[in-house]
């Protein structure tokens, strides 16, 4: 009678063994993780809240130094800001040296010039050129500086109508109408020179150009006679 033999399992061989297990963590090694990351958590919202805090205090500053410097300039030094220095440079370059007839014009050498008496006349047969239509008036010199102005240099050039015809000068001696004054005029001292400049009877713009010395520009005087 057979038996059935069931031979000895070969040595390195057997079912696979069951993988190792990690070791249990204790309650109070998650109480200590639990508790580490609470404090961390505490820790860096009351940092961010600083942080965010003080950044929030400085933005405003800076934020309104920003928009007063696009204004024109820092709210800290006082200084004279671009925009008005262009708005001054401007105006400076707005001024071309005309001025109406009844303005006062000072020249840089605080020399002041001005119109007065403005009228409508006519030359005598004696006057040069004679028995022609002009207007007369008066150009008051004032020495504002603190030199003596050589007066003899006084020019007056003068045309009319809208086209700018050239206006004679009127030498009447009847009229006291005797040219440009020959005298110095002190500091602080005024002269008084009577003009006349040729103005048709149909003309109503007139144009004067004045120059109280040979180095100063001539300041222009225009408008209407009646």
């Amino acid at each position: 009678m057979s038996q059935n033999f069931t031979p000895p399992p070969m040595p390195g061989y057997g079912p696979p063994l069951p993988p190792p297990q990690p070791p249990k963590k204790s309650n109070n090694t998650v109480i200590i993780a639990v508790a580490s990351a609470v404090v961390a958590a505490a820790v860096a919202s009351a940092v961010t809240a600083g942080v965010t805090s003080d950044d929030d205090a400085k933005a405003a500053p800076t934020v309104t130094v920003t928009e007063t410097a696009a204004e024109g300039g820092t709210a800290s030094d006082g200084d004279t800001t671009a925009a008005d220095e262009e708005t001054d440079s401007g105006e400076e370059a707005d001024d071309d040296g005309v001025f109406a007839l009844d303005e006062t014009v000072t020249y840089e050498n605080d020399v002041e010039v001005d119109l007065s008496g403005l009228k409508r006349t006519t030359s005598g047969a004696y006057a040069s050129p004679e028995n022609t239509p002009y207007v007369a008036f008066t150009v008051k010199v004032k020495n504002g500086g603190s030199k003596t102005l050589d007066a003899t240099m006084l020019t007056v050039n003068c045309s009319y109508g809208e086209d700018g015809k050239s206006s004679e000068s009127i030498f009447d001696s009847e009229a006291g109408l005797n040219g440009g004054p020959d005298t110095k005029l002190l500091a602080g001292r005024s002269i008084n020179v009577p003009w006349g400049c040729e103005l048709p009877k149909n003309e109503k713009t007139i144009q004067i150009e004045i120059s109280p010395d040979f180095d100063s520009e001539a300041a222009i005087y225009t408008g209407t006679v009646k």
